[in-house]
């Protein structure tokens, strides 16, 4: 089967690929669209969550191309700051600022310097159209990231496009760098297995 997945973030996009294949599902992006010389609509992810703003993309997406299409969103959440510090669903927009991916490690490693190192995690969603009359969303826990530690120091020698916090992330049980894990660990944190099950689920593949 394939489907539409409403990202133009590319590392995203091979990620998914890499775990939906297994259950044979085939993902294209937007980009390959835009390739094909199809104009991908701007979205206003103005949301307050993030499955509000996964509706929204993926709704957008399917009115326009009329295919299967999902889109995800994720919200950064940390223990015990203030809420006026909560990323939330804004994680690379701080102040009215879209930032890049050096300006986001810049930021978030600032805020280690004012709190020390952040216990955080991702809270995910999901929404799928699969028709006019089919829509399935999820925001569930099983879809939340297990918990990590942000540090102020970035990893010495790997920095990836689209995933800039990667750089500053710690596995909380064993306090290494997520990229100096074993490839199946990262693949497991980068795409919960929350996701799995919602298309198993949904596509009577269990």
């Amino acid at each position: 089967m394939k489907l539409l997945y409403g990202t133009g973030n590319q590392a995203k996009l091979s990620v998914m690929k890499n775990r939906l294949e297994k259950i044979g599902i085939e993902l294209i992006g937007l980009n390959d669209l835009r390739a094909e010389g199809k104009i991908v609509p701007e979205v206003i992810e103005d949301g307050n969550t993030p499955l509000e703003n996964a509706r929204l993309k993926a709704m957008a997406y399917y009115e326009v191309f009329q295919i299967p299409v999902f889109s995800c969103d994720s919200g950064l959440y940390f223990d015990n700051v203030p809420d006026g510090v909560q990323p939330g669903v804004h994680v690379r927009n701080v102040n009215g600022k879209c930032l890049s991916d050096n300006e986001m490690i810049d930021y978030y490693s600032g805020l280690v310097k004012v709190y020390g190192n952040l216990v955080a995690r991702y809270k995910n969603a999901i929404c799928f159209v699969m028709d006019d009359a089919h829509i399935y969303e999820a925001m569930e826990p099983t879809m939340e990231s297990e918990k990590f530690i942000l540090t102020d120091k970035p990893h010495s020698t790997i920095r990836k496009g689209g995933f800039p916090l990667d750089s500053i992330s710690l596995d909380i049980k064993t306090n290494k760098y997520y990229y100096d894990l074993p490839e199946d660990k990262l693949e497991k944190v980068a795409v919960e297995d929350g996701f799995l099950e919602f298309f198993k689920n949904i596509l009577n593949l269990n």
